[in-house]
């Protein structure tokens, strides 16, 4: 079988932290988060790496990751951009960012031909969530069996205000049976001077445990998923038309699969420390953890 594609969300508009943080340096040697995902992918046996991102940045993402990475790991781009036509969608709408991180994965429909995994460009997951992926994308990946890697909810939290998750229902087998993006989790004071996890739905609170296994976009993908992916598009598309603010998050495709008996998505969890940078007082969080995962030798303190 073909080495397994990584694929890297990287065309967001970083507006709750305020630069492009896809290329913001945060390891000794000026390394992006994206470096240490790709160095853990290529360890675990990855054999090429997309990266989605807005065309206009192209020029930028080449010069930063292009001659690192020549002859370590193949490299192609992908654009996620406002064109309805290539999705068969003969509709032009006009917005002020794109249509999501499923319509973001549909864009790499050209660059990708074989089992792939899916992550977000300003996440951090660790080795081991991409060696058991790669593991399985290698062993037990098919049309009818994907997977997501299950972080706990309370590990993957800011301080600095709200994050979206995909939050999952998990059988008895480990096989999601459901997931839901949830935009607006973060945490609130409890009465006793502690603090609990919460999120907003038509603007009413709910409670959710830490223990909670989310979805943070590291999906175990077949091309199967392009397929599905672009019929549910123009569905929403027509339905959100006159919406700006709609986007066609990931999880809503993996969640239609499985309710229409399409395909299962087991649920590894994973034993790595989750962190990311959703706002720019994450920053030093972030910088501070590589270190010490650089002192404890999980990492050499020069990437590439």
């Amino acid at each position: 079988m073909n080495k397994p594609t990584l694929l890297i969300l990287a065309a967001g508009m970083a507006s709750r932290y305020g630069s492009l943080k896809q290329i913001d340096s945060f390891g000794p040697h000026g390394e992006t988060i994206i470096d240490y995902s790709i160095y853990d992918a290529i360890r675990a046996g990855f054999g090429k790496v997309v990266f989605i991102i807005r065309e206009e940045f192209v020029d930028k993402m080449r010069e930063v990751f292009d001659a690192k990475l020549e002859g370590k790991i193949e490299v192609d781009y992908a654009f996620q951009s406002y064109d309805l036509k290539k999705f068969g969608i003969d509709k032009e709408i006009e917005r002020s960012k794109p249509w999501g991180t499923a319509h973001a994965v549909m864009s790499a429909k050209n660059q990708i031909d074989g089992p792939f995994c899916v992550i977000n460009a300003d996440d951090f997951y660790g080795a081991d969530s991409f060696d058991k992926m790669a593991e399985f994308l290698r062993s037990e990946v098919s049309d009818t069996n994907m997977a997501l890697m299950g972080f706990q909810v309370g590990n993957t939290m800011s301080d600095h205000g709200y994050v979206s998750r995909g939050v999952c229902e998990v059988d008895e087998k480990g096989y999601m049976s459901s997931v839901t993006e949830r935009t607006n989790i973060y945490y609130t004071p409890t009465t006793d001077g502690d603090k609990k996890i919460v999120f907003e739905e038509n603007e009413k609170q709910y409670d959710l445990s830490p223990d909670a296994r989310v979805s943070m976009n590291f999906w175990g993908f077949t091309p199967k998923v392009f397929e599905v992916a672009e019929s549910m598009f123009a569905s929403f598309v027509e339905e959100n038309a006159d919406n700006p603010k709609s986007e066609f998050f990931i999880p809503s495709v993996p969640d239609y699969m499985v309710k229409q008996g399409m395909a299962d998505f087991l649920v590894i969890p994973t034993s790595s420390k989750w962190f990311g940078v959703t706002y720019k007082e994450d920053k030093e969080i972030v910088q501070e953890s590589i270190s010490k995962l650089i002192e404890e030798g999980a990492y050499p303190e020069k990437l590439f």
